[in-house]
């Protein structure tokens, strides 16, 4: 350990370079040196990165390090030592504290499993400790399903006796709440272990990891999102089924298809105008509002940037954005993936491309899909697609939107231009050349969802993996030759477990603890009795 903090300020200065990581945040000591520090992308691409018009990002973004420490023994530094050379320094958030007198309180956000955001919310004094000693949580917080309740059979419950754990900011996280009005605040963190080192169960950490074996290869990820969603009446129906609210301009209830309706959009103006203004105050790069297929179905396209964990920070600060504004305006939002029986279902994109050390995407060519990295990484999404549906569809819910017909691929295919397959290749110019993976749910988490979607195009390049000819015509109508995509819950949960792909770039710990906690939470939705069943069999039998 001798020279550790030196080293670090030298890496952190741009004096030495930064070395490899090989597999994601194993907790593992790797290679001959006593760190082995974790590279987060910071900084937004330049224009010219899939959509943008100019030229290319000519750069890397500046990184912020993380250091990955082994095991605490006698020999290691003390906790707080180690703390602090991951820690984000107080005097970042100064100049917030300072241009926002008026904020008394901060909620410390930190992303569940399932991208349910945890946490507390402290005084505006007690933030300095949170930024240098960072705030404790229970490590359960990753073993908690959708309502909350702890999976004891994780591990990460009464067997460890729920111990805490550091939670440091993200760098860059804190901004304002308008929606609750000016004295409110939010920061987002991330949980390590004691040592300094990433916590396994972590999704964003996992993401960063796999951004890393990325970087490695001299390549880095360029990221945007899209999230569909519904606004619903929060007045439920007399069997208490979700509805669409009245429309503010004709007090009627709208129930049809009615695909990019302008008439919709001005009926929530108002309140999609709010929702891009509140983004604006967050440095959330939200772009187009369009109406989706379903009554009052909304999309909202955030812009691409240059580091995938940024992204889905974006995404989820979007997401409470959307549930906010929407609650100040009667309504409330929500990210279900199908919350009516006969309408669409809301579902979340992610477009990545991937740009050189020379700062050009890596996937541009004149023709539409003849670049080779381009074809690999195809292939390597296809391999892995069936063994990420457990993360695609998180939940029971998740596998009523997996229907032919709507928009949602169910099988394991890939088209130029074509939005009834799994991955798309966009009609874009050469430079803007990108994937576009389709099969996820509204209720996916961002990280988990990210992390899959490259560890799958990863696996295709690092094994030069050929993809099968790109589809042409109606994917639900042709006899494919790819095998289908599972469309139960159960079965998606075996098949990640049993998954050697995500084991090789998600690591044993994580793949064994997602799939014990999902197997948790399929077992409690199991074991309720519906309303259905009632009306159904009661009577009958």
């Amino acid at each position: 350990m001798t020279g550790l903090r030196e080293r670090m300020l030298l890496i952190l200065n741009g004096s030495e370079a930064v070395p490899s990581v090989i597999a994601g945040y194993s907790g593992t000591l790797r290679g001959a040196s006593a760190l082995a520090p974790v590279a987060a992308w910071r900084g937004a691409a330049g224009p010219g990165l899939h959509g943008a018009s100019g030229s290319p990002c000519r750069r890397f973004p500046a990184v912020s390090i993380l250091p990955h420490l082994p095991k605490p023994c006698a020999a290691r530094p003390a906790y707080w030592s180690a703390m602090s050379l991951i820690r984000q320094p107080f005097e970042s958030a100064e100049p917030f504290i300072a241009a926002h007198p008026q904020v008394r309180c901060v909620d410390l956000l930190l992303p569940d499993m399932n991208g349910i955001l945890r946490g507390k919310r402290v005084e505006i004094h007690e933030l300095r400790q949170v930024y240098e000693k960072g705030l404790l949580l229970p490590g359960s917080m990753f073993a908690l399903d959708a309502l909350g309740g702890t999976i004891q059979s994780t591990g990460l419950g009464f067997d460890e006796g729920d111990a805490d754990r550091p939670c440091l900011p993200v760098p860059g996280s804190l901004h304002p709440c308008p929606w609750l009005g000016p004295e409110v605040a939010q920061l987002q963190v991330q949980m390590f272990e004691h040592d300094g080192s990433p916590f396994f169960a972590d999704p964003r950490h996992l993401l960063g990891g796999l951004v890393e074996r990325f970087r490695a290869r001299g390549l880095n990820p360029v990221v945007a999102v899209e999230l569909e969603f519904y606004f619903v009446d929060r007045q439920r129906t007399p069997e208490g089924n979700a509805q669409p609210p009245p429309s503010p301009l004709t007090g009627r209830r709208e129930h049809r298809t009615q695909i990019n309706s302008m008439i919709d959009l001005d009926s929530v103006s108002h309140i999609l105008r709010e929702i891009v203004d509140t983004c604006r105050a967050q440095d959330v790069p939200g772009g187009t509002a369009l109406s989706e297929y379903g009554p009052s179905q909304w999309e909202v396209n955030l812009h691409h940037v240059a580091d995938a964990q940024t992204a889905c920070d974006h995404a989820i600060r979007l997401k409470r954005i959307v549930k906010g504004v929407a609650l100040r305006h009667g309504v409330e939002a929500t990210f279900m993936a199908k919350p009516y029986r006969d309408m669409a279902g809301s579902g979340t994109h992610v477009h990545v491309s991937l740009v050189g050390e020379d700062g050009r995407n890596a996937f541009a060519s004149e023709g539409s899909t003849d670049n080779g990295l381009l074809r690999n990484a195809v292939a390597g999404l296809l391999a892995g697609m069936a063994d990420s549906m457990a993360i695609f569809a998180p939940n029971a819910n998740s596998y009523r939107r997996l229907r032919p017909e709507s928009y949602v691929p169910l099988h394991a295919t890939w088209a130029f231009n074509n939005r009834g397959v799994a991955v798309r290749v966009p009609f874009s110019g050469a430079a803007d050349r990108r994937i576009e993976h389709r099969v996820a749910g509204a209720d996916v988490n961002p990280y988990l969802f990210t992390a899959a979607v490259l560890a799958g195009m990863l696996y295709g390049i690092e094994e030069s993996l050929e993809p099968p000819p790109p589809l042409e015509g109606n994917a639900y109508t042709q006899k494919l030759d790819a095998d289908p995509l599972p469309i139960d819950w159960g079965e998606a949960i075996g098949r990640f477990a049993a998954s050697g792909l995500l084991r090789r770039y998600f690591g044993d710990r994580f793949v064994d603890h997602y799939a014990t906690l999902k197997r948790g939470e399929l077992e409690d939705f199991a074991s309720y009795v519906s309303p259905l069943e009632y009306a159904w069999y009661l009577a009958p039998l």
